[in-house]
């Protein structure tokens, strides 16, 4: 796992209220697989052809992954819309780095990131990147 998951936790209760109260960064809309509550978790979305690609900087442990994947859906708050993301998959990088499109930086190596969880658009919601 690249990052430590207390690190997560410093994450989730510190900078990702933070952030949330800014209101400049895509939030994904999930439902706790527990709970039920539902979780706005700001991240990096990136658009791929048919739907998004986020960095998985703490693994696919976190609890935000888990709840997608037990839900196999979310919603992604970005540039003042709301879309509706279907089929929750973790990829590798070779994958995650072949959707990306070539103007996307990529994680450090030093990071050591190796999973990304890819999701698609739900049906008639259009499309977010042209195909590689």
């Amino acid at each position: 796992m690249p990052m430590p998951l207390w690190w997560g936790h410093v994450n989730k209760r510190v900078f990702n209220p933070l952030t949330l109260a800014r209101g400049k960064s895509p939030v994904l809309i999930h439902v706790g697989r527990v709970s039920g509550a539902t979780y706005h978790t700001p991240l990096d979305a990136h658009p791929v052809a048919g739907g998004y690609l986020f960095v998985l900087v703490y693994g696919s442990r976190s609890d935000w992954v888990r709840n997608v994947l037990a839900a196999e859906s979310a919603r992604l708050s970005v540039d003042g819309k709301e879309v509706e993301l279907t089929s929750p998959r973790v990829v590798g990088r070779d994958e995650a780095f072949r959707a990306l499109p070539q103007e996307v930086t990529r994680p450090p190596k030093v990071l050591r990131i190796t999973e990304f969880l890819r999701m698609d658009l739900a049906a008639g919601q259009g499309r977010t990147a042209p195909a590689p």
